[in-house]
């Protein structure tokens, strides 16, 4: 459910309500029972939940073309493997 804001036009007051997509906008100020208006929010936070995501949840075995570097397959544009990544002159 997102949280709205809501400024009263009469007092001037701004207040957040948390309510659901498909509920009325908020019409009366709870302070002066003035009109409000709901004001354009500036978007939803991303909310993760569990213990992290980290780098090889979605990698792909090998990684990505030309990343792999070792004495089966040259990198950096050499014909000849390197030993160790990232290839050194």
């Amino acid at each position: 459910m997102p949280t709205y804001e809501y400024e009263c036009q009469k007092c001037g007051q701004r207040f957040e309500e948390f309510q659901n997509m498909s509920d009325e906008p908020i019409e009366i100020c709870p302070a002066c029972s003035g009109p409000v208006r709901r004001l354009i929010g500036a978007g939803g936070a991303v909310l993760f939940k569990g213990r992290g995501f980290y780098e090889t949840d979605y990698r792909r075995r090998g990684g990505a073309p030309g990343t792999r570097c070792d004495r089966s397959h040259p990198c950096c544009g050499r014909e000849q493997p390197c030993d160790t990544p990232p290839c050194k002159e």
